[in-house]
């Protein structure tokens, strides 16, 4: 058994003795029933004292991975081998939405990711250390779970001038980003009897946090302009109904009028809420962004936002707007959770819409990313010609790229992977399966042109195998 110690680190010898073998001894090296030096010799070896070794070896014996028999020494036991097991890119788990992490050499062309090194940081800085200076003794403490009540106030008066959603500040709940959002409608409407009508395709994130409260989950196929009212059974009792009408994920089709109005009256006629997931429209390139579901009922659609796209993922503030009779039950199932999201972020945020820096921010980076969707149609053409057609470049951060006789299988993923590109095939996010084997999502928000060429260049390699 050879081992070293690191005299540069604060850790003591024993420590390290003790964590060099339990980690020989896990991953397999040392095998049940081989036996450990003797303490005196490992002392020798090591130059520490033997005390210093055989506290060591009381730590093992402590922990079970070794035991000690009287007059012969001390001997690995059975069953301390652990095997770690692989991430598969298969596992639903890993998959989409920042799931797996994909570190900085691979070009991460999934949806979701928007130019994280042009936010303007050092501005949020100065609004977040004067947030902190100024707040209110209430911010430091255990705080209001429904989100702090100054940025409730102007979050309802910015939605209004954004997405015409006309609401009280009482009408609004701070969330830990979209997904808690989603996952407290859920636990609020849903039991194990409920039926929950969705997109197909649609995000499998999703999908999971219904699955935790049913399996009644009902998959209706979307078109060029998102999901069809009219393929709704007349007779449907569905408790809720799940839609991203602005920008349908990940297809892209914008809802029209009509079918948002049909969407409505059937939630209206069969007693369903209507779940608005609103997670990317802010982006819209050729026109203004339709106005919310929730501008034409306030009683049956419940709004689900995110500043995840608009600033950066890690803030983790997103917030609901819901019809007020279901306010109660969802603020307690937020303090439930994780009591408040964070107060100094949430002044913060206030500070940084009311000083107008939101709205600059989203102007700047809308040209930015029209651009940059601009350069990837161009690639895109040049690289696959007519062998490519595009869906959902009106708006957001991804298009979906549809390949004329290509296959996206697993296999081929894990190759592009390996290539040095990491892409999501549709297909993943189906829910019936079969329709979507031939169209991977594109993000471009995050890269410059010779990133893009690149990655497409890969793509466009291995399509040729």
């Amino acid at each position: 058994m050879f081992l070293t110690l690191d005299k540069t680190k604060k850790r003591s010898y024993t420590n390290q003795i003790y964590s060099a073998i339990r980690n020989l001894i896990l991953s397999g090296e040392l095998e049940a029933g081989d036996q450990l030096p003797s303490s005196r010799d490992l002392s020798r070896d090591l130059s520490v004292s033997r005390n210093t070794v055989l506290t060591a070896y009381d730590m093992l014996v402590s922990e079970g991975a070794v035991e000690s028999i009287a007059g012969s020494g001390f001997f690995v036991r059975s069953g301390a081998k652990n095997v770690p097991q692989k991430i598969s890119i298969k596992n639903q788990q890993t998959a989409s939405l920042s799931d797996l992490v994909i570190t900085d050499e691979i070009i991460n062309f999934d949806s979701g990711h928007p130019a994280l090194d042009l936010f303007p940081r050092e501005k949020w800085n100065k609004f977040v250390s004067s947030a902190f200076l100024d707040a209110p003794t209430s911010a430091l403490g255990y705080d209001d779970p429904q989100g702090r009540p100054e940025l409730r106030d102007i979050l309802s008066s910015y939605l209004k001038k954004s997405r015409g959603i006309s609401c009280s500040p009482d009408q609004i709940i701070i969330t830990a980003g979209t997904k808690q959002g989603l996952s407290l409608v859920a636990k609020c409407l849903l039991n194990s009897q409920s039926e929950v009508w969705i997109e197909n395709p649609s995000n499998l994130n999703v999908k999971a946090i219904f699955s935790y409260h049913t399996d009644r989950i009902v998959p209706f196929d979307v078109d060029e302009q998102g999901i069809q009212p009219d393929q709704f059974p007349s007779d449907g009792k569905p408790t809720l109904i799940f839609t991203t009408p602005s920008h349908q994920f990940p297809m892209g089709g914008i809802l029209p009028i009509q079918r948002r109005i049909a969407l409505v009256e059937f939630a209206r006629k069969s007693g369903a809420y209507i779940l608005e997931d609103d997670y990317d429209s802010t982006f819209s390139y050729d026109g203004p962004p339709p106005n919310s579901l929730f501008e034409l009922d306030h009683e049956r659609v419940v709004y689900a936002g995110t500043f995840s796209k608009i600033l950066f993922p890690s803030i983790r503030l997103g917030y609901l707007v819901v019809p007020m009779h279901l306010v109660p039950k969802l603020r307690e199932l937020k303090r439930l959770a994780d009591h408040h999201s964070n107060s100094i972020y949430q002044l913060a945020l206030m500070r940084f819409i009311e000083s107008g820096e939101l709205d600059r921010h989203i102007k700047r980076m809308k040209k930015i990313y029209r651009k940059r969707r601009d350069m990837l149609l161009e690639l895109m053409n040049t690289c696959f010609g007519e062998k490519v057609h595009i869906h959902g470049a009106a708006a957001g951060m991804h298009v979906v790229a549809e390949f004329e006789g290509d296959v996206f299988s697993e296999d081929r993923i894990k190759r592009l992977l390996s290539a040095g590109i990491y892409v999501v095939p549709v297909e993943r996010h189906a829910i019936k399966k079969g329709n979507h084997e031939n169209q991977i999502i594109l993000g471009y928000a995050g890269f410059e042109r010779d990133t893009l060429l690149h990655g497409l260049q890969i793509i466009k390699d291995e399509l040729k195998r």
